[in-house]
């Protein structure tokens, strides 16, 4: 990975790089995208790479009387550059100003506020929205066992489980994780069974213990003991999802609501493949360049959420008669009431990936066009349960029964944002009126600014009998009143 470096024989250090180097220091593994004033910069080693990656321009910077490599992009091309870097398998944290420039201050305050990665990534160009992207977590116990935890932070879903290396190994080919994380005494261990072509980052070996991932379980679900998630007794598969927890924190990913269960893996419950069946049977990709893989045979999905579902289905196959019926009988009356059929397409395809629209709220990734398809998709949750709850069909009417249309949180959304919001907070008219009376107010001033200082013109020459009084303007102070009497 790209580290940063200072240049043998430099003497001094500029303020700037000794503020960097002070940051790059807390993440020497990952390229350190430091913000200055309108621009990204990248130095010493991170610039070389970010140059090779991004196809951009290396320069250098003087550094107290030597130069450091320099590359860097202006800040509103992050969309662009961040998504190539990390796709390239690199670790990215973001340094961003967390104060503005002033005369008094010669550097500015500043701090990563975020750390991306494969697997921890929610921006929706990092992100396939028909496949989940999972991290994955691997500790090893005694006796070729271990325990593993899968997390999408894009849509919340967690998962553990625990079991024999080869079950481990089973799972990991099944949910093909983005990103895996395991202790660093267990290099070896962790190649010799999951081999080196997987993306990988080594943790503390204090992390994986289970005094500490099991409170970091507790506190996160507020929960006395793991009881109601079915893991109460698997001491491997708690350290693996607690350490999981620990990462996310490790990347400022700190307000995780979104993530409100830890399902157990019920191993009786599915056909685990390998990585062989996979690919021979052609269940997901397709062996040769012109091939169709089963999954896009079945995909005729409406919505990012059913063909992820699919996916799973694809890859997991059930084992239990029952489920399997259960499954196939809800697909035939589907099939069969074709008018029902298309009516729930249309609703789900306007809802649009509402999973992960409702993942970026707690995560502070949400953009006030995105809250309000929010809005839209929970009115349209409404007609979807009433369909469901009015059918003969037994496991579709329990499906509405559970649907929660959230009218509190559709409802303060609909009062506070304008119909047609932006896409950046920063553009402004966002709030809709009404909503705020000072807000109000300051918009009359900005809107109607003209019209009220002709009023207070108007009213200051009636009441000080001057009739030549001008009002002025400040660049700096602002609208004064100038009075001259000629």
């Amino acid at each position: 990975m790209a580290k940063a470096t200072k240049k043998k024989g430099s003497k001094k250090v500029t303020p700037l790089m000794q503020q960097y180097f002070k940051v790059k220091g807390k993440h020497p593994d990952a390229i350190l995208l430091f913000r200055v004033g309108d621009f990204y910069e990248t130095f010493g080693e991170d610039a070389v790479t970010a140059s090779q990656v991004l196809g951009i321009v290396q320069t250098k910077r003087n550094n107290g009387g030597s130069d450091i490599e320099l590359a860097g992009f202006p800040h509103h091309s992050m969309d662009l550059y961040l998504p190539r870097l990390v796709r390239a398998g690199y670790r990215v944290a973001i340094c961003e100003q967390l104060e503005k420039p002033s005369k008094e201050k010669k550097v500015v305050r500043r701090g990563v506020t975020e750390v991306v990665t494969p697997g921890v990534a929610v921006d929706d160009k990092l992100l396939d929205h028909k496949s989940n992207n999972f991290l994955a977590s691997v500790y090893f116990g005694k006796k070729e066992q271990a325990g593993v935890a899968f997390l999408d932070i894009s849509t919340g879903e967690f998962l553990a489980c625990e079991g024999s290396l080869a079950y481990v190994d089973k799972l990991v080919q099944s949910f093909s994780p983005s990103e895996i994380i395991f202790p660093k005494d267990r290099k070896k261990d962790f190649h010799k069974q999951f081999g080196d072509k997987l993306y990988t980052y080594m943790m503390e070996e204090w992390v994986y213990t289970l005094d500490y991932t099991r409170e970091k379980l507790l506190e996160h679900f507020e929960v006395q003991n793991l009881k109601g998630f079915g893991v109460e007794d698997m001491e491997l598969a708690q350290i693996a999802a607690g350490a999981t927890l620990h990462y996310l924190a490790t990347t400022e990913n700190k307000n995780l609501k979104h993530i409100s269960g830890l399902s157990r893996i019920q191993p009786d419950n599915y056909v685990w493949l390998d990585r062989f069946t996979i690919r021979n049977l052609e269940l997901v990709y397709s062996n040769h360049e012109t091939g169709v893989p089963l999954l896009k045979v079945l995909d005729h999905t409406v919505s990012p959420m059913g063909a992820r579902l699919l996916k799973k289905w694809c890859v997991l196959p059930l084992t239990a008669k029952a489920a399997i019926d259960n499954r196939l009988e809800v697909v035939d009356y589907l099939y069969e009431q074709q008018q029902l059929n298309t009516e729930l397409g249309q609703y789900l395809q306007q809802m649009g990936d509402l999973e992960r629209l409702i993942s970026k709220v707690p995560l502070g990734k949400v953009n006030p066009r995105e809250v309000k398809q929010l809005q839209k998709a929970l009115e349209l949750i409404k007609p979807i349960k009433e369909i469901l709850q009015s059918t003969d069909n037994q496991q579709l009417a329990k499906i509405g029964e559970g649907l929660n249309p959230c009218e509190l949180l559709r409802d303060e959304i609909k009062k506070q944002v304008v119909d047609e919001p932006p896409v950046n907070l920063a553009k402004g008219n966002v709030m809709a009126d009404g909503f705020n009376a000072e807000l109000d107010d300051l918009r009359s001033i900005v809107n109607n600014s003209k019209e009220l200082l002709l009023n207070i013109q108007q009213t200051e020459s009636e009441r000080t009998g001057i009739s030549s009084l001008k009002i002025g303007f400040n660049n700096v102070f602002g609208y004064y009143l100038e009075v001259t009497n000629k």
